[in-house]
């Protein structure tokens, strides 16, 4: 904190160290409400530093800030001015508490906050005992703890006191540790027993603590119950995390165990007379390795192979990146003891921190370091302590684990200078910088592995007893081993709970980050430290990348949501994946891991900017949208597209041809479909080029695997409200629903959806909409064998067209008509009307046309006697589906080209084309054009002298037709009763809507 002129502050004074208090002399001050104290507080632990308004607003009312928050803060401001300068004088500018560019700071004394004070006091500490003074050092800490008056800041609301609250109780803890290992230097075992046993049952899992309390017990010749705190601490760690006690904790144990007359020792001690330096004792500081390591065996092996191999004069580095929970320092851990017998002059260790807000400072590592390797003093600077190591290790071979590394800087001085040495490093990032390093990017664990772990820990019985739900829970965990390890320990320590009922909580992707925590462990926890390290933008931009569930993101869709140029974007998301917070597994293609995209979407809705959130949406919505328009435009060229209900700004992505235009689209209908459901449940504006999007997916996609899904997409947005309140974005969604259920082969939702849609629209208007409605509505009425009512909606289709001036859609529905002609037995009509669409289609040139009305043409001439003719039209609208990419009319055209050679008594052709058709239609799951490949199928197996076959063939088209209720059940029926010496079974009865 700044000095300040004396005359206004000299006697003021501030306590967070306990509940929140001020004092001007001795007199104490009123502080005012909970809320003007957190102003206060977050100022006073600014140290001087400006606060903006922003970050006040923030930490006082975090998510919940009221309207006027900005005004109530100015308020407390002031309140607070009037306290703490009670005599300063009108228009006087405040000295103690001071304005600042958009924000606050407070000028007092550096020795008025008893935080300060205690943190001078630790120093002081610190620097008596670096200089041996044990027992002031020990007395320092006990004068600093003293300033303490309880718990700090109780009361005081909002995230910024919560987090300070957490911050300075940690610090409490972490000073009172230190004072009671003083107290064991300087002989006063006896005196802190007390302190420890409170401590170490406020903190059960903080093994440090039960380390020092069994020292002090062994000291105290209180062997038994040492060993005691040992039993109980272990059996906690297995019961609550399914670990074993670290490397400090276990070493204690068993030099208690066997009787080690050092433990005794302390700084009290009477000097021993001088005699020979001890011979170097290898040191062996690696953690423990955990009992139930599981799987990455050839990992493992890479890992061994590479550390043991020198390469010339050099090191050999290996440095281990991923993401946080991924199992970096337990695999470390694990191939460093499995290479003890290959490092003989011992191994190292350090956390670094790299992850936390304060990383080791590699000076104090390196010291530690030398204190291991036997030197009695370290140089004072960076520089020579590392040359000091690179020295003591020259003629040794010795294994260095550096885990949890930040960057390349805090590593260089860490890195031995000669071979002989290995050295593994962790860390979430990946160095790349690393001079020489083997690079290994560690990955979640295969669905076996992480099977083999769940089951280490829960037992092989009860997971063998539940196999699939066991497989659920490790998919939820996204096989990250330690989430994996998390949820198996939550279920070992809850014997009543099935493997069922922990999948079951963990399905729900809202609450599946709490439920993956058990004490101290928390994913969310470990994946905010990766979090914390972004840089601000790099934070906006996973935050975003994330508002769409898809398996992974084009570059193009990352720069729409990012709003940034392409080459900005790539740069974001590259950092990103530096940092192991996404995945590129192929260039220009990005994505999550499933914990990671859940926990960024938390942070969206923590941090509540909605406004930003639904922009960057929309700008992907109108990318898709103009993209897939332009695939529209490609496959069907010169056909009229439906009217958009939204304009968008982008112009799309573009193509060369109809096939790059089909690859674009299979290989993106996973961002499609999942930025429409990140729209759903959005302002109208966000929901119309959803609907857009769904709408044109309708006409160029015919997969029908994706019916399920865009139906419950285009269901909800039906009974929207913000949706049933505006016809035209209602007629849309009807529309397409009633297409989608048409390719679903669902015909009476396809008729309700498409009538409904047509009664919203306004009949006075020619609109591709109302004629594309009229249109699909009719087709389902052929389908259905109602073509008295379908010709009626083809002649109102046929005015809309005119009215449009579309060559293409007249050609396309003089086809369809032809079909209607057919089921009214007006076969000249008919055959006269899909020639003319013939002949209009190829003057056109338009081949996605010509093909439609071949196959149109076809129909009609099987249908009215003509099956050779037919049969030519036919192949030749299957050659041209098959360059176009459409799979299911090349099905449709050989079903009925099939039918056609059985017509004209050709049956070995009419079974091979049957053959092929049924093979399509059951790739893509093509209901109908299954039920019609079977139909000619059976038929011409059973002229093949096949009817055992053929017979089974004809009751599954029976069974897909009685199921469709469509007509073409019936002639199946009868040719499977002529053809059956015994009655058939009954077909499959209609499955209810």
């Amino acid at each position: 904190m700044e000095h300040q002129d004396t005359r206004s502050a000299e006697a003021l004074r501030f306590q967070v160290l306990g509940p929140v208090q001020a004092w001007r002399g001795d007199a104490p001050l009123a502080l005012g409400s909970p809320q003007q104290q957190a102003v206060l507080v977050a100022l006073l632990l600014s140290e001087g530093r400006p606060v903006t308004t922003d970050d006040l607003v923030d930490g006082i009312w975090g998510e919940r800030t009221p309207p006027q928050a900005v005004a109530a803060l100015r308020t407390y401001v002031s309140r607070l001015r009037s306290v703490l300068e009670p005599n300063r004088a009108a228009r006087k500018p405040a000295e103690v508490l001071v304005s600042m560019t958009d924000g606050y700071a407070l000028r007092i004394p550096a020795d008025a906050l008893d935080l300060t004070d205690f943190e001078h006091r630790v120093a002081d500490a610190g620097a008596a005992r670096g200089d041996g003074g044990l027992r002031s050092a020990h007395d320092t800490l006990v004068a600093a703890l003293d300033l303490w008056r309880g718990r700090p800041l109780p009361g005081v609301p909002g995230p910024y006191a919560e987090t300070q609250r957490n911050r300075l109780a940690e610090r409490q803890l972490a000073v009172a540790e230190e004072r009671c290992a003083l107290a064991l230097e300087i002989g006063l075992h006896a005196d802190v027993v007390a302190e420890l046993n409170a401590l170490s049952a406020a903190y059960p899992l903080r093994e440090r603590l039960r380390e020092l309390l069994m020292l002090a017990l062994y000291r105290s010749g209180r062997q038994a119950e040492s060993l005691g705190v040992y039993a109980d601490t272990r059996k906690l760690l297995i019961d609550e995390l399914g670990v074993e006690p670290g490397g400090g904790l276990s070493a204690v144990h068993a030099r208690i165990l066997a009787g080690d007359p050092e433990l005794l020792a302390t700084s009290a001690a009477p000097p021993k007379a001088a005699e020979e330096p001890p011979a170097f004792v290898p040191p062996a500081q690696l953690p423990a390795d955990v009992s139930d390591f599981s799987g990455r065996n050839k990992l493992v092996g890479e890992l061994r192979d590479v550390l043991r191999a020198g390469s010339g004069q050099a090191v050999v580095v290996t440095s281990l990146a991923g993401i946080g929970g991924v199992g970096k320092t337990t695999l470390a851990v694990h191939v460093a003891h499995s290479l003890r017998p290959d490092f003989p002059d011992g191994q190292l260790y350090v956390d670094l921190r790299g992850a936390g807000a304060s990383p080791a400072d590699p000076a104090v590592v390196l010291g530690d370091f030398l204190h291991a390797l036997g030197a009695s003093d370290a140089p004072d600077s960076l520089d020579q302590r590392a040359a000091l190591y690179r020295s003591l290790l020259a003629d040794k071979r010795m294994l260095i684990l550096l885990d949890n590394a930040r960057d390349a800087g805090q590593l260089r001085p860490l890195i031995p200078g000669v071979s002989g040495n290995a050295v593994m490093v962790t860390s979430r990032s990946r160095l790349a910088e690393l001079p020489g390093a083997h690079l290994v990017d560690i990955e979640e664990l295969t669905p076996d592995e992480a099977l083999a772990l769940f089951s280490a820990i829960v037992g092989a019985e009860r997971v063998g007893a539940e196999p699939e739900a066991a497989l659920q829970v490790v998919t939820s965990c996204g096989f990250l081993p330690l989430a994996v390890r998390i949820a198996a320990a939550r279920l070992a320590s809850r014997p009543r709970w099935s493997v069922s009922d922990l999948a079951r909580r963990l399905a729900d992707q809202r609450n599946r980050l709490q439920e993956l925590q058990l004490g101290n462990l928390a994913v969310e926890t470990t994946l905010g430290l990766g979090y914390a390290q972004l840089r601000t933008e790099e934070a906006r931009a996973f935050r975003l990348l994330a508002l769409v569930d898809s398996p992974d993101l084009p570059l193009p869709a990352v720069t729409a949501l990012l709003g940034t140029s392409e080459q900005e974007a790539e740069d974001l998301a590259e950092s990103l994946v530096e940092a192991n917070m996404l995945e590129c597994f192929t260039p220009g293609r990005y994505r999550y891991h499933d914990l990671l995209r859940l926990y960024a979407q938390r942070q969206n809705a923590k941090l509540g900017d909605v406004d930003q959130q639904q922009e960057a949406l929309l700008r992907l919505l109108d990318l898709l949208h103009a993209t897939v328009r332009n695939v529209q435009q490609v496959i069907e060229p010169d056909d009229l597209a439906i009217e958009p209900l939204h304009r968008a700004d982008s112009t799309g992505q573009s193509f060369a041809d109809g096939n790059a235009a089909r690859d674009w689209l299979r290989s993106e209908i996973g961002v499609l479909l999942g930025a429409v459901e990140a729209a759903a449940d959005a302002p109208l504006g966000l929901l119309q080029p959803a609907v857009d999007i769904l709408q044109t997916l309708t006409f160029v996609s015919e997969d029908p695997t994706l019916a399920p899904r865009v139906l419950a997409m285009l269901r909800a947005a039906a009974a929207s409200p913000v949706v049933l309140r505006d016809p035209e974005t209602l007629a849309c969604v009807h529309h397409a629903l009633g297409q989608i259920h048409r390719t679903a082969s669902e015909l009476s939702e396809s008729e309700e959806s498409l009538a409904r849609s047509l009664a919203l629209q306004p009949s006075d208007r020619a609109t591709t909409l109302r004629l594309s409605t009229a249109n699909g509505l009719a087709i389902t009425l052929i389908l259905a064998g109602r073509p008295a009512e379908a010709l009626s909606l083809y002649q109102q289709a046929l005015e809309v067209v005119h009215q449009l001036d579309s060559p293409i859609g007249e050609a396309r529905l003089l086809a369809n008509m032809a079909r209607a002609h057919v089921g009214l037995d007006r076969h000249a009509e008919a055959v006269d009307a899909a020639r003319a669409a013939v002949a209009a289609a190829r003057a056109s040139g338009n081949v996605p046309c010509l093909a439609d009305t071949l196959y149109q043409l076809g129909v009609v001439l099987r249908s009215t006697g003509s099956p050779g003719e037919a049969a030519v039209h036919l192949r030749e609208a299957h050659q041209l589906y098959r360059q176009q990419q459409h799979p299911i009319w090349e099905g449709y055209s050989l079903a009925r080209l099939a039918a056609c050679l059985l017509a004209d008594g050709r049956f070995p052709a009419a079974a091979e084309a049957a053959e092929e058709s049924l093979s399509i239609a059951q790739e893509i799951e093509a209901a109908y054009c299954q039920g019609m490949a079977n139909a000619a199928l059976g038929e011409a197996l059973l002229e093949l002298g096949q009817p055992s076959r053929g017979l089974a063939c004809l009751q599954e088209a029976l069974t897909v037709f009685t199921r469709l209720g469509v007509p073409e059940a019936q002639p199946v029926q009868d040719l499977i009763t002529s053809r059956h010496t015994e009655p058939p079974p009954p077909p499959v009865p209609p499955t209810a809507p």
